[in-house]
């Protein structure tokens, strides 16, 4: 059975200019083990579509409809399910860890309180050992200084290792990881990734993955769906669509990535531009059968002022 069932599911959002119909009836499905991706521009409705499945989008400014179930759990036509749901079978991993975390509580304190949420028989200290039990799965150093420390003290990658511990200490069945690495540097994403695809290989949970980077959906993803103005426009295996894009959007995407070209240096002498320095500064040759050079007059001799205050002729 899928984890996540989303049939024509739409997002109407109430803006003091009319309703905005952000997403125009999506469907899609996730399986155990398996991560679908959802990629397309900024805008497009990617986030919405996370969000409204989380019910996280506000009752007043969101109209919700078709049909979502979460682990069997309807969380569209009703509220009633999703509390018991989010922060134990599904979990979110954010997109900006810097801002994510509450800055005036320690790391263990925030741990402590989402593995008793999920877990509430655990006592406080056997919440503190699993919290450190979970910093060392992630490879975060020196978990015992870190359950100490408050967020603005962790780099981003350090805060990004925590918030995948904390989704991964309610042992959930769906995570919702929304553009987890766009707020990293490029060698700290590639050790996120790693360890994104290590924690599924291990727990084998399903990962709903929301980006705009089609490196990360090509590395990450076993299906992608190409999202543009609410709407996919593309849908299929990794391959299949980063290999052979159908549609002209998802073209464009994909030459909207840079590519690295051969090195050119024109300081190479096989380099069609290259200029020789030796050749450029040294003094022309003199030719014999040239005429020879105008004799050269002083300024004050052919009645020209030397200077702006000088004589006139």
């Amino acid at each position: 059975m899928a984890v996540l069932t989303v049939s024509d599911l739409v997002v109407e959002l109430i803006t003091p200019r009319g309703v905005i119909r952000a997403v125009d009836g999506v469907s899609f499905d996730i399986d155990a083990g398996e991560t679908v991706t959802i990629i397309g521009e900024s805008g497009s409705g990617k986030s919405t579509t996370a969000m409204a499945l989380l019910r996280l989008l506000p009752d007043d400014l969101a109209v919700i409809s078709g049909s979502a179930q979460i682990d069997g759990q309807d969380v569209v036509g009703t509220r009633k399910h999703i509390g018991g749901i989010r922060g134990r079978s599904v979990a979110l991993i954010p997109q900006d860890p810097m801002t994510a975390l509450n800055p005036i509580a320690t790391i263990g304190q925030q741990m402590v309180e989402a593995i008793r949420h999920a877990h509430g028989s655990l006592s406080k200290a056997q919440a503190r050992e699993r919290a450190l039990e979970l910093l060392r799965q992630v490879h975060l150093s020196a978990p015992e200084r870190r359950v100490k420390s408050y967020p603005h003290e962790l780099s981003g990658g350090m805060l990004q290792r925590v918030l995948i511990a904390m989704a991964l200490s309610t042992e959930p069945r769906l995570i919702v990881a929304d553009e987890p690495t766009s707020a990293l540097d490029v060698t700290v994403q590639a050790g996120i990734l790693d360890l994104l695809l290590e924690m599924q290989e291990r727990t084998g949970v399903a990962v709903l993955l929301i980006t705009h980077d089609l490196g990360v959906a090509r590395l990450m993803s076993d299906r992608i769906h190409v999202m543009h103005r609410g709407r996919f426009v593309e849908d299929g295996d990794v391959e299949q669509v980063v290999d052979n894009p159908q549609h002209e959007y998802t073209r464009n995407l994909l030459a909207a990535i840079p590519e690295l070209g051969a090195w050119d240096d024109p300081e190479d002498p096989d380099h069609p531009d290259y200029i020789d320095p030796v050749a450029e500064t040294a003094a022309p040759a003199t030719d014999p059968a040239a005429e020879p050079a105008a004799p050269t007059t002083r300024p004050e001799q052919a009645g020209i002022p030397a200077t702006k205050g000088g004589p006139r002729p």
